[in-house]
């Protein structure tokens, strides 16, 4: 890993789907607005292209820790952004401010929290993990 400078940024957009909905997550009789799990999943991904230029081949940033507020509801067909900033870096971890938008105003904002992993190192590890075994009904 390299060093991750304070103040780096990264975003990433999409448009809004039918799969994108909190109808499609939840309860069908939901409003059709886009999910809070997917404007997770676009912060997420604005912040690991904040940092995805200071990662060693090899290495990866996974999620750890999300706190955000989901502030306004979008409809399909907008088109949906997330941008994140690097505010602290502790070792392996890394500390963002995270925010998104639609078409026509801010819709969340919030921190979120990366951990640098050696994908290898990880893959192993998995390997390891065995399914508890299910109980016969």
């Amino acid at each position: 890993m390299q060093d991750i400078p304070l103040g780096a940024k990264g975003s990433f957009a999409m448009l809004v789907g039918p799969s994108h909905l909190a109808s499609q997550f939840k309860d069908n009789i939901l409003p059709p607005v886009f999910a809070t799990p997917m404007m997770v999943l676009i912060m997420e991904n604005a912040a690991l292209n904040a940092v995805r230029q200071y990662l060693d081949p090899g290495e990866s940033a996974v999620g750890t820790k999300v706190d955000v507020t989901h502030m306004a509801a979008t409809p399909v067909g907008h088109r949906v952004r997330a941008e994140a900033e690097v505010v602290g870096v502790a070792g392996r971890q890394i500390q963002f401010r995270v925010a998104a938008w639609d078409e026509a105003e801010q819709i969340g904002a919030g921190t979120h929290e990366r951990m640098i992993v050696d994908i290898e190192r990880l893959g192993k590890r998995l390997a390891g993990k065995q399914p508890a075994p299910r109980e016969r009904v």
